[in-house]
C-alpha cells in the first residue's frame, strides 16, 4: 500500500473534484467517494457598508372617479319661490318667460292686461318654509297703450286699437308682446321693446298681425318673430277669421314695419308625390282630401279649412328654418317651411283606449280604470315644444284636448245624450253598448264627452266608434309627424296612486275625479331642458295642477322621473271662473281660504338652464292661471 504525501494528497483532492464536477456537469448518476475534509482557509475582510439611497418623491394622488349615475336620475323639485298676485280665478298669471340680463320672471296678468316683472336676483338654493302659501316673490307691472299705430306693406300708416294681451317671448333683450284687437275678431299687433338690466322696456315698435294672435315666439337664431293666430269666432259665427301664421323679420336688432303671413288656402302644400297641386286648388278639395287624411273638421254651414283651422301654439326647429304650429281643435299639427313660406297639415292619428285605461265617470268619485274598446282619443294638443336627437327635430306635445263649443255651433255631448231617445236618439255598436250598460249607464260610460261629427262613419245613426277630446297624456313626434312615443295611461294612474281620490281634480274646487268625465287632469303646457347631460320633458296638468317629468333624452327610450304637485286638497275653497266674480258670495262661491290652497290651473312653462340661472341651479317657472301665482322651482339632481 503506496503512502500519500501531503502534496500527493492535495494532488489527489484536486482530481477527484474536477472529476465530480465533470461527472456532475455530464449528468452522471455514480456516487463519488467522499473525500476528507480540507483545511479551513482564511476568513476574508468584510466589505464596507454602502450608504442608503434617498427616499423618491411620494407620487401625486389619482383624482376620484366619477360616481356611476343610474338612469332615469332621480330629481329634487323644490320652490324656492314664489309670486302671488291675490286675484283668483282671472288668469292673473299665464304665460311666463325668463329674462337673463335682469334676472327677471315675466308673466301676463290677463286679469289687469299688462305683465308682472319678478325679480329673481335673490332666489335662495333652499326650499321656502311653506311652498303652497309661499309669498316671498314680488313684481313690478309692466304695462303698454291701448292703441298703437302701424304701417301697411305701402307704408300707410293706420291707428290699431288694442284688447287682451295673450303672449310675450324675449330673445336676449327684445320683448315681443302679442296683444289681440280690441274687438277679436279684428287683427292685432305685437308690440316689440328692448329690455334694459332692470327689467324696463323702451318701445321700439308695434307691427300688425292676424285676428287673435295667441302666441307669439322667436326663432333660436333670432332672426323671425312667428305669430299663431289663432282667428276664433265670435259665438254666434256672425263673424269667422281665418286662422293664419304671422312671420316678422328682425334685421339688425329692428323688426320689419310689416308681416308676412302664411295662410291655410294658397299656402298649403301637400308633399306627397301621388298629388297633383290641382288636386287641392279649390276650398271644397281641400277640405275633402284633409279629412279623408284624417284632419278633423268641425262648424256650421259655410266652413272652410281656413277658417276651420286656428293656430294655437308653435315651435321652431333648431335651424330656424321650420316651424311645427298645433292645430288643436283639427287634431293636426301644421309644418312651416319658413324658406318658402308654405305649410302642410299632418293629422294625428288618433289613440286606441282599447290598448289603454281610463277613467271616465266623475259620478263615482272613485280612480277606476278600464279600457273601452271602439273608444278612441284625440290627441289634440295645446302646448307644444321641440328639441334635437342625433341631429333630428322631435316635437312634444301635451295633449289637452278642446272641442268647438258655441252658442251657434256645438260638437260636444254626452254618451247618455247620443242613445237618449229625447237627445238623439242613436244607437252604439254592440261592444260599445255592452260596456255602457256594464259602466252604469248614464253614470258610466254616458258620462263621457265625445264629439258629434267622428264616430258614425256610414251615417246609418250607430256610432261605431266613440271619439273623445284629449289623449291625457303628452307625446313625442319625430320632424315627418309620425308617433314615436305616447305616455298612454300613465298621467291619469300616477296621479291617483299618489293624490287619492283628488286625482283629476278641477282647479275650481278641491273635489276629486270631477273631471274624468271630461278631459282627465288636462295637459296642458309643457317645456323641455337638459340638466346634467339629460333632456327632460316637464308637462303641467292644468285641472289637477299635476307636474309630471319624463327623461326624453332619447326619444325612442323614454323614462318618468318624477312627480310634484303644489296643491293642499284640505283646503275648502269653491270659485266659478266662469263668472265676472269667480269669488262671488252671492253665487255660492267661497274663496275665504283659496291663498291656502297653492298653485292652480298651471298655464305655461319656462325652463332656464343652471348658466342661466340667478342662484346657478336649473329653474322652471310656471304661471298658474287660477290661482294667479307664479312659483319658482329648482329641480336639481338627488
Amino acid at each position: 500500500m503506496s503512502v500519500l504525501t501531503k502534496s500527493n494528497k492535495n494532488k489527489f483532492k484536486l482530481g477527484l473534484l474536477s472529476a465530480l464536477v465533470l461527472t456532475a456537469l455530464a449528468g452522471c448518476e455514480l456516487e463519488g467517494v467522499d473525500g476528507e475534509q480540507g483545511e479551513q482557509g482564511e476568513q476574508g475582510i468584510a466589505g464596507i457598508d454602502g450608504a442608503d439611497g434617498t427616499d423618491g418623491t411620494n407620487g401625486v394622488d389619482g383624482v376620484n372617479g366619477v360616481d356611476g349615475k343610474h338612469l332615469p336620475r332621480n330629481l329634487s323639485i323644490e320652490v324656492v319661490g314664489r309670486f302671488a298676485s291675490g286675484v283668483y280665478g282671472k288668469s292673473a298669471a299665464e304665460i311666463v318667460q325668463f329674462h337673463k340680463s335682469s334676472n327677471s320672471a315675466f308673466a301676463i296678468n290677463g286679469s289687469a292686461n299688462q305683465i308682472e316683472v319678478i325679480s329673481l336676483a335673490n332666489l335662495p338654493i333652499t326650499a321656502v318654509a311653506s311652498e303652497v302659501a309661499d309669498e316671498s316673490l314680488t313684481s313690478t307691472a309692466f304695462t303698454f297703450p291701448n292703441s298703437v299705430s302701424v304701417t301697411d306693406a305701402s307704408d300707410v300708416a293706420s291707428t290699431l286699437s288694442l284688447g287682451d294681451v295673450n303672449s310675450m317671448a324675449i330673445h336676449g333683450d327684445m320683448l315681443a308682446v302679442a296683444v289681440a284687437g280690441e274687438i277679436k275678431t279684428d287683427n292685432g299687433a305685437v308690440l316689440f321693446y328692448t329690455l334694459d338690466t332692470s327689467g324696463a322696456g323702451t318701445f321700439v315698435k308695434a307691427v300688425e298681425v292676424g285676428a287673435l294672435p295667441d302666441m307669439v315666439t322667436f326663432s333660436p337664431d333670432g332672426m323671425k318673430v312667428l305669430v299663431a293666430n289663432e282667428g276664433e269666432p265670435l259665438t254666434d259665427y256672425s263673424v269667422d277669421p281665418e286662422g293664419s301664421i304671422s312671420v316678422i323679420d328682425i334685421a339688425n336688432g329692428m323688426p320689419a314695419n310689416t308681416a308676412s303671413e302664411i295662410n291655410f288656402t294658397d299656402d298649403m302644400v301637400f308633399s306627397s308625390d301621388l298629388l297633383a297641386a290641382e288636386d287641392y286648388d279649390t276650398p271644397e278639395e281641400r277640405m275633402t282630401l284633409l279629412a279623408d287624411m284624417g284632419v278633423k273638421f268641425a262648424g256650421p254651414v259655410g266652413n272652410t279649412v281656413a277658417k276651420d283651422i286656428e293656430p294655437e301654439y308653435i315651435t321652431v326647429s333648431a335651424d330656424s328654418k321650420m316651424a311645427y304650429v298645433s292645430l288643436q281643435e283639427n287634431n293636426a299639427i301644421g309644418v312651416v317651411d319658413l324658406v318658402d313660406m308654405t305649410v302642410e297639415v299632418k293629422p294625428l292619428g288618433y289613440k286606441d283606449w282599447g290598448m289603454y285605461e281610463l277613467d271616465f265617470t266623475n259620478k263615482d268619485e272613485v280612480a277606476k280604470f278600464q279600457s273601452v274598446p271602439g273608444l278612441k282619443g284625440m290627441y289634440q294638443p295645446d302646448t307644444i315644444t321641440s328639441y334635437q336627437w342625433n341631429g333630428a327635430t322631435f316635437i312634444i306635445s301635451a295633449n289637452e284636448g278642446d272641442a268647438r263649443d258655441y252658442d251657434a255651433y256645438s260638437e260636444e255631448v254626452r254618451v247618455k245624450d247620443i242613445v237618449d231617445p229625447d237627445e238623439m236618439n242613436m244607437t252604439l255598436a254592440t261592444g260599445l253598448q255592452s260596456v255602457y250598460d256594464k259602466s252604469g249607464d248614464s253614470d258610466g260610460l254616458g258620462r263621457l264627452k265625445v264629439t258629434t261629427v267622428l264616430g258614425d262613419a256610414d251615417s246609418n245613426n250607430e256610432y261605431e266608434e266613440l271619439y273623445a277630446y284629449g289623449a291625457r297624456s303628452f307625446s313625442i313626434w319625430d320632424q315627418n309627424i309620425n308617433l314615436v312615443y305616447d305616455s298612454g295611461d300613465d298621467f291619469g294612474k300616477i296621479s291617483s296612486a299618489i293624490l287619492g281620490k283628488y286625482f283629476n281634480a278641477a282647479h275650481t274646487e278641491n273635489k276629486g275625479d270631477n273631471r274624468s268625465d271630461d278631459k282627465g287632469g288636462e295637459p296642458e303646457a309643457v317645456e323641455v331642458g337638459m340638466i346634467e347631460d339629460r333632456t327632460y320633458a316637464f308637462i303641467g296638468s292644468e285641472r289637477s295642477g299635476d307636474l309630471f317629468v319624463y327623461d326624453v333624452t332619447n326619444p325612442f327610450s323614454v323614462a318618468f322621473v318624477a312627480h310634484k304637485n303644489n296643491r293642499d286638497f284640505d283646503v275648502d275653497y269653491e270659485m266659478d271662473d266662469d263668472l265676472d266674480n269667480p269669488c262671488d258670495e252671492a253665487e255660492g262661491m267661497n274663496c275665504t281660504n283659496v291663498a291656502q290652497a297653492g298653485d292652480l290651473g298651471p298655464e305655461s312653462i319656462k325652463f332656464v338652464s343652471a348658466s342661466d340661472s340667478p342662484n346657478g341651479n336649473p329653474l322652471i317657472i310656471i304661471g298658474n292661471e287660477v290661482s294667479g301665482s307664479v312659483t319658482v322651482y329648482q329641480v336639481t339632481e338627488q
